[in-house]
């Protein structure tokens, strides 16, 4: 099943801690994590100073103390964690998975399962809240959409749309009209 997997699992990069000014990068592939660094500083002493990189399986990661205090360091403990089980081959593939994929996957749960999936990571947060997810269920409730709800979709946004009941949906309609009717009686 990890064979449809792209060979770069995982890339991040960070400034070590103050008053380190150094650069780093981790890198995660199939079959090595890769730690590189670069020493940035004013002082003379350390401008010849190449960049460095370890490399290591991922069985010697999981045995290499060192490697992994200098990751939680830099990185932090999540990306730590994270490393870790990738190196024991605890993919995510719900993370790989594109946002467009997501969304169509999403749009087809029901409401309490959306509000449930909402609160678990920032990714789904902000996918479930998104307006193209709302766009979408929208599109699959409704038998047409009219023009006038679109436009009033595009200014309030879809999930307001969705919540909005019928009586309060025709009264904004109302006043939307009103109002760029209004506007388009007074140009010349």
């Amino acid at each position: 099943m990890a064979s449809w997997l792209p060979e770069t699992l995982f890339e991040t990069v960070g400034q070590g801690p103050p008053p380190s000014k150094d650069y780093y990068q981790l890198l995660v592939t199939r079959s090595q994590v890769i730690f590189r660094w670069w020493k940035i500083s004013l002082r003379s002493e350390y401008r010849s100073t190449k960049p460095g990189e370890a490399k290591e399986t991922h069985e010697d990661f999981l045995e290499n103390s060192h490697l992994q205090g200098q990751t939680a360091l830099i990185f932090g403990a999540r990306i730590l964690d994270y490393v870790i089980n990738l190196c024991k081959g605890k993919f995510d593939f719900l993370e790989r998975l594109s946002d467009n994929l997501l969304l169509n996957i999403i749009s087809y749960l029901d409401l309490e399962d959306i509000a449930r999936l909402c609160q678990t990571s920032h990714r789904f947060a902000k996918l479930c809240m998104s307006d193209k997810l709302w766009e979408q269920i929208v599109q699959s409730t409704c038998d047409t959409i009219t023009p006038d709800v679109r436009a009033l979709a595009e200014d309030t946004g879809w999930r307001q749309l969705f919540f909005t009941n019928k009586l309060q949906l025709q009264r904004q309609l109302r006043k939307r009209k009103q109002k760029y009717g209004n506007l388009r009686e007074k140009q010349p």
